[in-house]
């Protein structure tokens, strides 16, 4: 039995490729989408991924049905506004236990996580809380008030009407 030979090669058929030059190639498509994706990663960071919160300054307008000695909390704040004959003030219902907001009440505040309790001047009169509630700045024009959450000022400060 004779071997007969094949058609020989033609120079134009192309040349297989080695293993090693296809995991080459690979490789560098893997790198490319990789820097794409990254890049695509990167282009959205820039943009801010939560609300921003509402100014800390800010105006209101007390209701006139608001009785001496009453709190009125407007919505969204976590500040407690009073008016007495003696001004106006605001404290804040932010417990200083752990942060918790206060709810108002007869006796003055209470906070439902741990139960501390306020007097209505702020002052710690029970629970873990180690620090009375801050008094806020206010200032008030004509019958708008304007209350500064990230400003204290000394517990008694009231500002006449």
């Amino acid at each position: 039995m004779t071997l007969t030979p094949g058609p020989a090669p033609s120079r134009l058929d192309a040349d297989p490729m080695p293993r090693r030059d296809v995991l080459g190639l690979l490789s560098l498509w893997s790198m490319a989408s990789a820097l794409v994706f990254a890049t695509v990663g990167a282009l959205r960071l820039p943009r801010a991924a939560v609300l921003p919160s509402p100014s800390k300054k800010f105006r209101v307008t007390i209701p006139e049905t608001l009785p001496p000695g009453a709190a009125f909390v407007p919505p969204g704040r976590s500040v407690a506004i009073f008016r007495d004959g003696d001004g106006i003030h605001a404290v804040s219902i932010v417990c200083t236990h752990l942060g918790c907001i206060v709810k108002a009440t007869t006796a003055g505040f209470e906070c439902p996580c741990h139960g501390s309790k306020f007097a209505p001047d702020g002052a710690v009169t029970g629970g873990p809380a180690p620090a009375p509630l801050p008094w806020r700045q206010v200032t008030v024009s004509g019958s708008t008030v304007t209350i500064d959450e990230e400003t204290s000022v000394p517990t008694g400060t009231k500002v006449q009407a």
